[in-house]
Parts: C-alpha cells; structure tokens; sequence
C-alpha cells in the first residue's frame, strides 16, 4: 500500500518564515487611532455653531490679522433730541384776571414782537382806566393852579410858598398820571389806546395780550371763553433759528465730556450731520436715571430741525493707546459684537467681544480679546455667511 510522501522539513521552516515576515508588516489596527481622532474633530467643527471650516481655495478670499494696538480717539455716543433754546423763548399770559373774549394766534404762526394774539375782558381792566382817568383830572387841575399861582404872585397878592406847595402838588399828580398809565401798558393796553383815554376818556373794552419776541408760537394753551390769569402761560413763542440737541450721559462716563468738545450730530429723520461744541455738562446727577445732562447748540437757519426730534451725539475725545479691531472685522450677531478667531489654517470660531464705539475706522477692544490673537480683518460677514449656511446643513 502507497502512502503521501511528507513535506520537508525545510518547505515548512520557510512556509512558517514566511508568515512571521507578514505579521511584523503594517498592521490595519494601528491606523484606527488616527483615523478616529480626525474624524472626531471633524465632527467637533461641524457640530460647533460657532465655528466654521472652510476649503483651502476659498482661503484668499479673507484677510488675517493680529489683533494689536492703535491710537485710538475716545469717542462717547449719546442719545439726544432736539429742542428749543430756552434762551430764546418767550411764555406770554394776561397781564389781569379776566375771561379771554377772542384767540388771534394758533400753533405753528409766525409772531413778531407786538402781535397781538389774544383779547381779555376784564374788570380790573375799567378799575385801572378810571384810576387813570383820576389822576388825569388831578394833572389838568394841578396845572391850572400853578398857573393861577404865577398870576397871584405877579400881582402880589400870594407869597412864594404858596407857589412852591402847588408845584409840589403838580409834580405828584404827574407822577401819578404816569404811574397810572404805566399800569395800564402792563396789562397789555396799547399806547394809543391810553392815548384816546386821556384825549376823549372813551374806555377800552379789553386787554391784549401781545407777543414780547419774534419767533413761532409752539404752544397755545388757552381757548375763547377761559378765564385767564396773570400767572397763566397762555402762549409759548420760540426763535427756532437755532437749537439745542440735548443728551445724558451715564455717570460712569460724563467725566470724559468737557465744554468745547468737537461733536457730530445724526438727526435720522433730515438725513443729515451737524457739527457743534459741547456747550453744557451739567454738575449734578438726575437721580432717577443716573445720568448727566449734556447739551449743544447748532443754527437751524432753513428750520429744519424740530423740537423732539430724535438725534445721536458723538463726542471726540483724547487720543489713547489701545487694543483696536477694525470695524470691518466685526459682526453683530443676537445683539452683540463678534469678530472671527482664527483656530488652526482654514478653521475660525466665531467670538463675542466688548469693543467701544469706532473712531476713524477702528473700535476699541474693551474685552474678549488678547493682543496676537489672529482675527479676520476683512471678509468677515461672507464668512459668517458661510457659518450659518454650514448649519443649516
């Protein structure tokens, strides 16, 4: 009977070598690790909302920065409004207690200074023009008996005090003719008026109420039939030609404001930028706000500003040295500032910062970043545009 010849020995040696050689090459195990490891942090990037990666070409399309410092001026921004220049207005009211007979004047007119914009009917008004009328009488009388006098003393007939006493008496019912006709030109009785008093003694049946300044009535606060009196302002006059634009500083900043500070004033609602001086800080705090007063002043010779309109203040500072970003590079995102970080080569995390506002192009760094940090100083908005459109995928 036949049997299979074994194999050599030295078929086996070298089979068994064989196998040795391929166990000690590269084994698919030791790759896992690595491979894991960046998957991971590619996953890490896209589950970050923050953060965005992005390809290698698109890599010129944004400019990276070390964040350094800068000379910087301090600007402060202040909410402001408009309004009429206390200075340059008037509030009218009657000069007696009386019921108004008749409104010549509505908001909005232009007024010049002896206008008469309203009538009141008043009982104070006859009391003062009979005590006029008195002491015309009492004048005319005194000075026919000086007259008399002089003719006596010509005829020897009275002696010189006796001239001299009714003098005297002349002297004291001009002064209370005068008096008298004063009273009535404060009540708002026109000189002619007072002028046909004493030539005719017809009464004037009404008081005016005359405006004192030219400008244009911003407030009227009286109506025919109201009984007036002299400590009500019944009409408020302006000179608009210029205004103040007014504004509060919080008290942590107000220190940095100064009179005769440069400011730029926004008005929204003309589309315009005025530029003026601080003029006032004021030197207590309004206790409710915690505020500073602060308040300009610019012509408005076309009126084109008006009382109440809304305004932002910004106000030049002192130049200092500081950490800056340029404002291209930052995002506002849920309300806040953000610039983008570089993380590693094409990786950049979307960052919220604290920055001041911008001056010549620059915003102080107030917090959130350090000096080196590399940020992206231009192509940041199409940046977070690629952001928010790798989210959404």
């Amino acid at each position: 009977m036949k049997t299979t010849p074994a194999f050599p020995l030295t078929w086996i040696a070298a089979l068994a070598s064989v196998l040795a050689l391929a166990g000690c090459g590269d084994k698919p195990a030791d790759k896992a690790p690595a491979a894991a490891a960046s998957a991971a942090s590619d996953a890490a990037a896209t589950t970050d909302p923050m953060e965005v990666v992005i390809q290698a070409a698109m890599a010129d399309r944004f400019k990276i920065d070390k964040v350094a410092r800068h000379a910087v001026a301090s600007t402060l921004e202040v909410s402001g409004r408009i309004e009429a220049n206390e200075r340059q207005v008037t509030r009218i009211g009657a000069g007696v207690t009386g019921r108004v007979t008749s409104v010549l004047a509505e908001v909005g007119d232009r007024v010049r200074p002896g206008q008469v914009l309203a009538h009141v009917a008043s009982p104070e008004l006859t009391t003062a023009q009979l005590t006029y009328l008195r002491a015309n009488a009492s004048t005319q009388l005194a000075e026919r008996a000086v007259e008399r006098a002089r003719q006596l003393i010509q005829a020897d007939v009275i002696g010189s005090a006796e001239l001299q006493r009714r003098e005297s008496e002349l002297a004291i019912a001009r002064a209370e003719l005068r008096a008298a006709g004063d009273q009535l030109a404060l009540v708002g009785m026109p000189r002619e008026a007072i002028a046909k008093l004493r030539d005719s003694g017809s009464l004037y049946p009404h008081t005016a109420v005359v405006a004192t300044q030219s400008g244009i009535v911003i407030e009227r606060k009286v109506s025919q039939g109201q009984v007036a009196q002299p400590g009500d302002p019944l009409f408020t006059v302006a000179d608009l030609s210029n205004v103040w634009v007014v504004g509060s500083l919080p008290e942590q900043t107000a220190r940095n404001a100064k009179a005769g500070q440069s400011v730029e004033i926004t008005v929204p609602a003309i589309g315009k930028v005025l530029s003026g001086r601080v003029i006032h800080v004021a030197d207590t705090v309004t206790p409710e706000t915690r505020t500073v007063l602060i308040r300009t002043q610019v012509e408005n010779v076309d009126l084109a500003l008006k009382p109440q309109m809304l305004a932002t203040m910004s106000i030049a500072g002192s130049t200092v040295d500081t950490l800056a970003v340029p404002a291209v590079a930052v995002v506002r995102d849920n309300d806040r500032d953000h610039v983008f970080v570089q993380r590693a080569a094409n990786r950049f995390r979307l960052t919220p910062v604290e920055l001041g506002p911008a001056s010549d192009g620059m915003r102080p760094v107030l917090s959130g970043l350090n000096e080196g940090t590399p940020i992206v100083v231009e192509g940041a908005f199409h940046l977070n545009n690629e952001r928010k459109r790798a989210e959404l995928e």
